[in-house]
């Protein structure tokens, strides 16, 4: 039997929990897997908007070395172009494992892993597998 056409793909979040003592605060937050086209297109702005402040800093220093070693080397503007590419394409294959990085070092644990269409069905989804949790977050 052939699937309906208006079946969107399900996306992959993994999931992060960080619980602030023994009080019910908790702070929950999803993370896309795979390529990030926002990262890949507005690498600098993207990690600003989700407060990656050291991946900001280091997109700001890959460039500024990037753009000395292209003018120390004097290439042309086809080799410029075409690792300019290749940083942007590794920005975007790396975000939302820096994002993760960033979290875990703020104190969430990875909690595990939902799918959904959008993010709000894939949170859905798993406080319907995890009553505990959702009810402590109640």
């Amino acid at each position: 039997m052939a699937a309906p056409y208006n079946v969107r793909p399900m996306k992959v979040y993994s999931v992060h929990l960080r619980r602030h003592g023994l009080e019910p605060d908790h702070d929950l937050v999803l993370v896309r897997e795979g390529f990030n086209w926002a990262a890949f297109l507005l690498s600098f702005v993207w990690a600003l908007w989700h407060r990656l402040w050291l991946v900001a800093l280091a997109i700001v220093t890959v460039s500024l070395l990037m753009n000395l070693a292209i003018w120390a080397l004097g290439m042309d503007a086809l080799a410029s172009s075409v690792l300019s590419l290749g940083v942007a394409l590794l920005t975007g294959l790396l975000a939302n494992d820096c994002r993760r990085w960033t979290l875990a070092r703020q104190g969430f644990a990875d909690y595990g892993v939902s799918t959904g269409e959008t993010e709000e069905l894939a949170l859905a989804r798993f406080l319907d597998a995890t009553p505990a949790l959702a009810k402590d977050l109640t």
